[in-house]
């Protein structure tokens, strides 16, 4: 039997009866869209937070992309990230007319290096974008610094960091807004696609939702500013609503998982997962570090485990963003970072047995090495 990356067959078994009810309390309500699920949702995400907004979105990119537009980033502006992330975190940017510039992430966790972002700063920068990587965030306070020495906004994105706090704050309740990815492989997953943004600003607030409806105020047919068609799901929202209520049942598991390869791998070669201080990492992914990878990735998939790679290619390196004009070497501890990454299986329903046989297959493989 293959060890899988990822699962969600486990966890729709154990909760099935309250996705159905959803899918049904959502079908009867008479309103499929812009009902009580996305309104419901959207408050009780917020209040998690602490924040005062929640506006709720088709996806996790398009959730980027409107809060970079509602903060005021457009065409000819420069927004600073990383290019170790998941591509849509630039798509969005770029979506917008604005240009990324890539700052590098450290080698221990992985995170964006905060002190480089005042020397890729320019007349053209108008926002920080940090990405919360695989389960914990960046060290937000120097950012927090910068975007206000340099009159800048800051967005976080926290497509991998449900749940997680920094210092004892939550991700998303930092910057002037956060955008969230619900996709199902997420710490908060929805059955297909979702996203939000949080921010604690009225008027970036009015901005999104009049963005995610065309740029209209909703039902009067007048548009302000032209916009998408980007509405958060009912079905989706009120399936995300509930597993909201058990999203600290969700963390808890993951963290179980980790320890767990952390006690079964911590004498094998590998360099495992670092929590930055401050951090409460939620274990979006398992990420470890060898560098002889491909070797290692190739044996336990004889073995019938799954293992990923995120990600394999920095952004800066894909031939769709060459435009940038960042060649490689100009990132060096993102680039070794891509050779030697991996992610172990992580999910909150990953079988005690299943975690024993990749610990076990990791063992013997990394011993022959």
């Amino acid at each position: 039997m293959t060890t899988r990356v990822w699962d969600y067959l486990p966890e729709y078994e154990s909760e099935r009866e309250d996705v159905l009810d959803a899918v049904d309390t959502v079908f009867r309500s008479g309103r499929l869209v812009f009902g009580e699920s996305m309104r419901g949702f959207e408050r009780e995400f917020a209040a998690r937070h602490g924040v005062a907004h929640c506006v709720g979105v088709d996806n996790g990119t398009n959730a980027l992309k409107l809060a970079l537009q509602a903060l005021g980033v457009g065409p000819g502006d420069e927004v600073i990230t990383v290019s170790n992330t998941a591509a849509p975190t630039v798509v969005a940017i770029d979506a917008v007319g604005a240009t990324p510039v890539f700052v590098d992430v450290r080698a221990d966790d992985h995170l964006m290096d905060t002190g480089q972002v005042d020397a890729a700063v320019t007349d053209r920068t108008r926002c920080l974008l940090p990405v919360h990587l695989y389960g914990q965030c960046v060290d937000m306070a120097p950012l927090e610094r910068a975007a206000e020495r340099h009159g800048l906004a800051l967005l976080e994105d926290c497509a991998q960091a449900h749940g997680a706090r920094h210092h004892g704050r939550q991700a998303g309740a930092i910057g002037d807004a956060a955008a969230y990815s619900f996709y199902p492989t997420k710490v908060l997953g929805a059955y297909g696609d979702a996203g939000a943004v949080l921010t604690p600003d009225d008027h970036v607030a009015r901005r999104l939702a009049r963005l995610r409806y065309y740029g209209m105020e909703e039902r009067y047919y007048v548009v302000e500013t032209p916009g998408h068609n980007a509405r958060l799901d009912e079905v989706q929202a009120e399936i995300l609503r509930r597993k909201l209520r058990r999203l600290d049942s969700y963390v808890e598991a993951r963290r179980a998982v980790a320890r767990r390869y952390a006690e079964g791998l911590a004498d094998t070669g590998l360099v495992l997962p670092r929590t930055a201080a401050g951090n409460d990492h939620v274990y979006y992914l398992y990420v470890v570090r060898h560098p002889q990878r491909d070797q290692i990735m190739r044996a336990l998939s004889a073995r019938g485990i799954e293992l990923n790679i995120s990600y394999p290619w920095p952004v800066h390196t894909m031939s769709g963003f060459s435009r940038l004009g960042q060649p490689r070497g100009s990132l060096p501890v993102t680039e070794k970072l891509a050779d030697e990454i991996f992610s172990l299986p992580m999910y909150p329903s990953l079988p005690r047995e299943r975690q024993d046989e990749v610990i076990e297959a990791l063992r013997v493989v990394l011993s022959r090495l």
